[in-house]
């Protein structure tokens, strides 16, 4: 098996249908050093367990997914929403802090799409600034930075009505960057023809707060969320991306987030194994030697 590359981490989506214990024991076996769980999972096994894990296996903690669906109108809806996120930046803290050396207390921020039977899209960002702006204080105390994630437009009316790194830059510039930074993913961005300049500035304002690599194939799945490829079984040329995000200066973990129904239907130590080559394939050779480290 190829030797994992030192950043690379699994984001459990990858391996969607494991348990805490069974991510963290594939991800150490196949000897690699990161990992990002999912919610689910964790609320699953437990916090206290979860972080219990986390601490006994060694390896550090690159993202913390998910929070957000906050674009609710004012009402219930939204308070709960709110309060949920509120508790997903205490998960983050707690495992982060559990995490070895090199941790990123990183919450990513799936805002939501439309509210049903709404076509105020310029309401719907609205309320995202509103909402990141009410979780800031309580991000700020946990020391936890939301990491906005802009996703591809198709997803716009139901998932993310941010859909440029440029619309989440915007709002994360009303507060400082150890607390509110952006996800850059390659499968949501790579199509932008200004995506690197919009990384640049991204660098400039200390913004990146992870850095997410899948690859891009066509036509997609029925279901267009579980169209996520291994790194270089698509179209999209992960150099330039990653050299801008490495200019930028983000020298954290990059995670491979495959949402794929066929991926999860491989044996999860398999879909490992070719996320490594992939990897090593595809993004490893525009990675300098720079240490992980646990920027803001």
């Amino acid at each position: 098996m190829t030797t994992p590359h030192p950043r690379l981490s699994i984001n459990q989506a990858t391996i969607k249908h494991t348990t805490v214990a069974q991510a963290i024991e594939v991800t150490k076996a196949a000897g690699i050093g990161a990992i990002g769980l999912w919610r689910e999972q964790v609320q699953d096994a437990g916090l206290d367990e979860s972080v219990r894990m986390i601490a006994d296996s060694g390896l550090r903690y690159s993202t913390h997914c998910r929070g957000g669906w906050f674009t609710a109108e004012e009402g219930p809806a939204r308070v709960a929403a709110l309060d949920d996120n509120r508790v997903a930046i205490d998960e983050t803290a707690a495992l982060a802090a559990a995490g070895a050396e090199g941790s990123k207390a990183a919450l990513v921020i799936v805002v939501g799409g439309l509210p049903e039977n709404s076509r105020d899209l310029v309401g719907a960002r609205e309320r995202v600034r509103d909402a990141v702006a009410q979780l800031v204080p309580h991000a700020e105390a946990s020391g936890v930075q939301l990491a906005l994630e802009p996703l591809h437009p198709m997803y716009c009316s139901d998932r993310a009505v941010l859909s440029t790194l440029d619309q989440a830059l915007d709002i994360a510039g009303d507060f400082a960057p150890e607390v509110v930074g952006v996800t850059v993913d390659t499968f949501h961005l790579w199509w932008d023809p200004q995506i690197l300049e919009k990384i640049a500035r991204a660098g400039r304002e200390g913004r990146i707060a992870s850095y997410q690599v899948c690859d891009w194939r066509t036509p997609l799945e029925a279901d267009n969320l579980l169209s996520r490829h291994y790194p270089g079984d698509g179209m999209i040329d992960f150099a330039d991306m990653t050299r801008a995000v490495e200019e930028a200066g983000y020298t954290g973990d990059i995670e491979v987030e495959l949402l794929n129904q066929a991926i999860w239907d491989t044996d999860p130590a398999e879909a490992v194994r070719r996320t490594v080559e992939g990897f090593d394939r595809a993004v490893a050779p525009y990675l300098t030697a720079a240490p992980v480290s646990s920027q803001a």
